[in-house]
């Protein structure tokens, strides 16, 4: 009975997402419905299923949302989440990070281990244990699977129950906003004192779990009712249209604030020196919020003449935004002085790179990122940053060289995809763009293009029979996902 409410859920999603107008969910919101299990589906509630859930919301947000392209950003986030994960009661660690371009506080999470951060929170959050605080939470929610233990205390499994109620959650959780609630409250009565937002006692578990979690990965417990107050400030200062998202669907109350400072005294304080990571990528968010590259020089220039939490990474801050400002010869000597604390240091090495190629100089930039990487073979950042130098130098042969084994590494990331697209392009290789650029499409839900680039590539092979068996399995795929979708 349920597998045939789960069918009738994927149809009628469709005109329950219709009424969904999220701050930054834009056209082809019509085109996220759910996952079609199969016969063998036996319960709504089941990893697999949200997990497939999850990558499959993941692939419309990708298409929608503003997300911020930063390798350096992503991978310090990606190593902050995992080592939470790891020290956490969460079991299935499928995990997906995405960023979102927006200067709100807010971070989510989406049954099937998809997590999302707004990168304002890098604006409100002062220290690396505020900031894993958040993710805490939202691994906790997670891990005790909140979502599957709402929709199943709801009392009407009804087709539109649960197509509601997976629409409004999933919305509502990314985007902050109020209209995943229209669409419960709209759908499920029984549910309306859950809201868009997960129930007190979900909310109060995911305090308490996400709690354990800081302290067990070695970070300052107390962090998280210092973060709570943080929001709770940001939020007095705001009218009342400018709530912190964060606050829209995880909401405080003075109660909550106390409760977390009371269970943190079970646990011993920890005192932790300044993080130069957290710092170097709050000194990338303030220049990405900046209005212009030379406001955030103007920003940064007036952090150094006061008492900055760290005065290297405002010094680096400097840096970035004077590369993009157009004033690479101004960032090389305000690299001069980060140099002395740490050469190897992967974001200063980066930016050298990328003051030799605004300089006209690729060579040089080829040169200091092959021997940074080779130190840290598959370095996220440094592999990118040396594809793009590669490419800027005339080599994109190299390039393609990199970016393929990069994607063997990182089959799930569309940017490495579209990079390799690009220089696959260059180099002369059509049919190896055509399907790279349908990984791309795959990736962010676009299933009609990636049909269309797997078929430009079919027709311009000749007599390779291997890679025509190859580009014939991936296209009946497609295929066969566009048939799911209905």
């Amino acid at each position: 009975m349920l597998v045939r409410q789960i069918r009738s859920a994927r149809h009628c999603i469709f005109g329950v997402l219709l009424a969904l107008q999220p701050q930054y969910i834009v056209a082809g919101t019509e085109n996220l419905k759910l996952p079609n299990l199969g016969e063998s589906s036996t319960s709504l509630f089941s990893a697999e299923f949200e997990h497939q859930i999850g990558r499959e919301w993941l692939k419309q947000f990708r298409a929608q949302a503003p997300l911020v392209n930063d390798p350096i950003l992503q991978d310090y986030l990606e190593t902050l989440l995992f080592n939470l994960v790891s020290h956490s009661e969460l079991h299935d660690r499928r995990l997906e990070l995405v960023i979102v371009d927006n200067p709100t506080m807010n971070a989510f999470a989406v049954p099937g281990g998809v997590v999302g951060i707004h990168n304002g929170l890098f604006l409100y959050a002062q220290s690396e244990d505020e900031l894993a605080s958040v993710l805490a939470h939202e691994i906790a929610h997670l891990s005790q699977r909140h979502f599957s233990r709402q929709i199943e205390a709801a009392q009407d499994y009804s087709a539109i129950n649960i197509a509601g109620l997976l629409a409004g959650v999933l919305l509502a959780v990314a985007s902050g906003s109020d209209a995943g609630l229209a669409a419960m409250t709209a759908t499920q009565a029984a549910v309306q004192d859950a809201q868009l937002r997960y129930s007190r006692a979900n909310e109060a578990e995911a305090d308490r779990v996400g709690m354990r979690t800081l302290y067990q990965a070695g970070l300052d417990p107390y962090s998280v009712p210092e973060m709570f107050e943080r929001m709770m400030a940001a939020s007095r200062y705001s009218s009342s249209n400018r709530i912190p998202e964060f606050l829209r669907s995880h909401p405080l109350s003075e109660n909550r604030v106390s409760d977390t400072r009371n269970r943190a005294q079970q646990y011993p304080r920890r005192i932790r020196p300044t993080s130069l990571d957290f710092q170097i990528m709050r000194a990338r968010v303030m220049l990405a919020n900046a209005g212009s590259p030379d406001e955030g020089v103007a920003l940064f220039r007036n952090q150094l003449q006061g008492t900055p939490t760290s005065l290297e990474a405002a010094q680096y801050g400097l840096v970035i935004s004077l590369i993009a400002a157009g004033r690479a010869s101004e960032a090389r000597l305000a690299l001069d002085a980060l140099w002395r604390s740490g050469r190897d240091y992967i974001p200063y090495v980066i930016a050298s790179a990328d003051i030799d190629l605004a300089l006209g100089e690729p060579e040089l930039a080829v040169v200091t990122l092959r021997q940074r990487l080779d130190l840290s073979p598959g370095n996220h950042p440094l592999t990118m940053a040396y594809a793009h130098a590669l490419q800027q130098a005339g080599n994109p042969h190299i390039a393609e060289q990199v970016l393929t084994e990069q994607a063997r590494r990182r089959p799930e990331t569309p940017e490495v995809w579209y990079a390799l697209a690009e220089v696959q392009g260059l180099s002369g290789n059509i049919i190896g763009l055509h399907r790279s650029r349908a990984e791309f499409f795959l990736l962010v839900g676009h299933l009609d293009a990636a049909q269309e680039q797997l078929e430009y590539a079919m027709n311009l092979l000749g007599d390779d029979f291997a890679t025509s068996a190859l580009i014939n399995e991936r296209l009946r795929e497609v295929i066969a996902l566009k048939n799911e979708r209905g």
